[in-house]
């Protein structure tokens, strides 16, 4: 299989899938006032861009089993699956804002070797990352690289831990890990989708990412792109990092050390 011409495909899927969904995005936000309100309004959007993506995907590739978005940290350690995110970024998305994304990506035996991030409103125009496993990395085509600039002129990225895992620990870590880095950077953001800004890693857009909980399926995406970017992929202690990992960073190469530093204050 040549992994870039399943690539371009893969990238024309989602972006007609992205298309669809930005026709129908609010310009006002959705009136969900509770938490079963919210979740009907996702629900609403969210389900036939899914069934879209996978109609499309499964026609592209059929090799490729299914898996579910909101995976428990274990990836099948044999076989081709799919992992994507019809709407990355839910709560932008429903506010009426365009920090959102769709995603796909190929697993082969347990590792991500195929991936895609398309933003259809980010800058106005769209914005399309891709990647594959040996192969680089791309946005709009164009192959990516990081940015290196010193630790306190950094605007660091994160996102709060994922539902599926969003215990006391992976809070209090959160938490801590924000102080120690609000310390030690310029700012600390957190700009919508955690695929997006992982992958913002590997261009340069964003310095450096980390984030505390298991959150395998909106990790997975960036974190090839980021990796094959050049970027540093790790836990946040510095280890190598597995869908099954309970931290992650993402850092352009020379500011990698310096941020596993900063994280190590957290307990």
């Amino acid at each position: 299989m040549d992994l870039w011409t399943t690539a371009e495909g893969v990238e024309a899927a989602v972006r007609e899938v992205g298309a669809g969904l930005a026709a129908r995005r609010p310009v006002e936000p959705v009136q969900a006032r509770t938490p079963e309100e919210a979740a009907a309004a996702f629900a609403a959007v969210d389900g036939p861009a899914a069934a879209e993506l996978r109609e499309r995907l499964t026609a592209l590739y059929p090799a490729a089993g299914w898996l579910p978005e909101e995976l428990d940290g274990s990836l099948p350690a044999e076989g081709e699956w799919w992992v994507c995110d019809a709407t990355d970024g839910a709560v932008q998305y429903l506010l009426g804002q365009p920090h959102w994304a769709v995603t796909a990506t190929l697993v082969r035996d347990g590792e991500a070797e195929l991936a895609v991030v398309h933003a259809p409103e980010l800058f106005g125009r769209g914005r399309t990352y891709r990647a594959v496993l040996g192969g680089g990395a791309q946005l709009d085509g164009r192959p990516i690289a990081p940015v290196e600039r010193e630790l306190a002129i950094t605007v660091a990225a994160t996102s709060q831990p994922p539902m599926v895992a969003r215990d006391a620990t992976a809070l209090r870590r959160a938490g801590e890990s924000l102080s120690a880095m609000a310390g030690a950077v310029l700012a600390v953001r957190n700009l919508g989708p955690t695929a997006l800004q992982v992958a913002q890693v590997g261009s340069g857009h964003l310095p450096l990412f980390w984030q505390y909980g298991v959150d395998a399926g909106n990790l997975l995406p960036g974190a090839l792109i980021a990796r094959e970017a050049g970027a540093a992929v790790t836990d946040a202690a510095g280890a190598a990092w597995t869908a099954g990992s309970d931290s992650f960073l993402a850092a352009a190469p020379g500011l990698h050390a310096r941020a596993v530093e900063v994280l190590r204050a957290v307990s």
